[in-house]
């Protein structure tokens, strides 16, 4: 019969439970507080004038993302006001021109995100654009993917 059998060293165990002991913070500390956040779901309420700039700053050429910085809002809420008070949204993409210098500039080796910061545009955008024109497209570390039969 075996005394002991697993249990008997325990100098390991004992000692890794140490150290976690060690990490944990000391209970007569009082702890630091947490720092306020807003509650997720509650959206900032812009006063009426501030959404009559916005509309006029949107119509004089300003994008969703600058407005959402200006007045402190997601994006999304800035189209969600554009939308509600009827103002026609502004489809950004890519002309002809600046699709063919995204393919000229991708089969040189730039990557998507590269080519979309040149442009102001999604690297979504510029991807699509790609696959349209039966660009292969590239993995990460910039070989041909393996789906991809172009």
């Amino acid at each position: 019969m075996e005394v002991g059998g697993a249990y008997s060293n325990t100098k390991a165990p004992v000692s890794a439970l140490e150290t976690l002991r060690m990490k944990l913070p000391d209970l007569a500390t009082p702890s630091q507080p947490t720092p306020k956040r807003a509650k997720p779901g509650r959206t900032r309420r812009l006063p009426d004038d501030q959404v009559q700039q916005l509309i006029e700053d949107y119509q004089s050429g300003a994008t969703v993302y600058e407005l959402g910085d200006q007045f402190g809002i997601e994006r999304r809420t800035v189209s969600t006001i554009l939308h509600r008070h009827g103002v026609p949204m502004r489809r950004r993409g890519l002309s002809e021109e600046q699709i063919d210098e995204a393919v000229r500039l991708y089969n040189q080796g730039w990557s998507l995100a590269r080519i979309a910061a040149r442009m102001d545009v999604a690297a979504g955008t510029v991807r699509q654009r790609l696959h349209e024109r039966d660009v292969p497209i590239r993995d990460t570390q910039g070989q041909p993917r393996a789906g991809d039969a172009r």
